[in-house]
């Protein structure tokens, strides 16, 4: 079964050549030998980038590549431009990072609408009417339209959410998610139930904000175990950071400890974000048990609310303090 999320692609564009400058020189039945009216060549097409917020992968470039504009049309007599190559648009998820074949940044796509100019058209070449002077009155010659280069480029998807929910696998991310929002993830009882990120919308009264569920990350996915390295990428977009630690886990600080560690080792400006550390599955332990989680959490100072997706315990004051971090 292929992956149907796709958050990294390598594409080949080309702009469109400049059209060719036109040699021409007016004639009519009472103008024999008349100068030189060649026009200019027109401009090629530029290759343009376009964020669609309904977009939330690469998979409808999976099978076009290859993105060629179309060049601009030669000029014409009458000093008469010629027509500009039709612009090529390209339609890519909110979060896109372009990158050359060398891995750096060429441009960024951070909202719906947002439009790019990835690579320009030639120019057209100029016509011979431009090369008269008092020196040479008829030029039998004109430029040549700008030729364009072809280049392989990198896209990688970072996605934008407001809140990324962080834990190893089996904390109950996937169960949270689909709780507070909308979204139906793949929830099971066994490790890597979630292969690729689900994104969901939380209302807030009259306001909402976007929530992600990262595939769980495990010891060493900074290192390339498990799913975690592949996208921990993600989470260099969430304002905020929501860490799940399930009740049932033998040494809960040790799990948070470890999840911190792959993340600073990956980016350690991650831990400079807002941060929340939930206790999912909460319906499972007592008051006493929480009491000593808290006591065990002290030193680290962390914020720390008590949940359960199956009870609703704790899920009104979770969004409310997600969204007082948020704003």
């Amino acid at each position: 079964m292929k992956n149907d999320f796709i958050d990294f692609i390598k594409i080949y564009c080309k702009s469109g050549d400049g059209g060719t400058g036109c040699v021409h020189f007016y004639r009519d039945r009472r103008i024999v030998r008349g100068g030189p009216d060649g026009g200019t060549g027109g401009k090629g097409g530029d290759i343009i980038l376009q964020g669609n917020s309904h977009i939330h992968t690469f998979l409808h470039l999976r099978y076009h590549k290859h993105w060629i504009a179309k060049s601009g049309f030669p000029g014409k007599r009458k000093n008469i431009t010629g027509g500009n190559g039709k612009n090529l648009l390209i339609e890519v998820p909110v979060g896109t990072v372009v990158k050359d074949e060398k891995k750096n940044i060429i441009m960024e796509i951070t909202k719906n609408s947002q439009k790019k100019i990835l690579f320009e058209g030639g120019k057209g070449g100029k016509g011979n009417v431009f090369f008269k002077n008092s020196r040479i009155q008829s030029p039998h010659y004109a430029q040549s339209g700008i030729k364009t280069k072809g280049n392989w480029i990198f896209l990688e998807l970072k996605i934008l959410a407001d809140v990324g929910f962080i834990g190893f696998p089996n904390t109950g991310k996937s169960t949270l998610l689909s709780t507070i929002t909308r979204a139906k993830p793949k929830i099971g009882n066994f490790s890597f139930t979630t292969k690729t990120p689900h994104i969901g919308v939380v209302k807030v009264d009259f306001n909402s904000f976007l929530v992600a569920d990262i595939p769980g990350i495990i010891e060493k996915a900074s290192e390339g175990k498990g799913l975690g390295h592949h996208f921990l990428r993600h989470v260099e977009r969430n304002s905020v950071l929501l860490f799940l630690v399930s009740s049932n886990t033998k040494n809960k600080k040790e799990e948070y400890l470890i999840l911190l560690n792959e993340l600073t080792k990956f980016n350690s400006n991650l831990l400079k974000k807002k941060r929340l550390l939930a206790i999912s599955k909460s319906d499972l332990i007592n008051n006493e048990e929480k009491k000593e989680i808290k006591k065990n959490f002290f030193k680290l100072k962390e914020n720390i609310v008590f949940i359960s997706s199956f009870t609703k315990e704790g899920l009104s004051e979770l969004i409310e303090k997600l969204w007082k971090l948020i704003n």
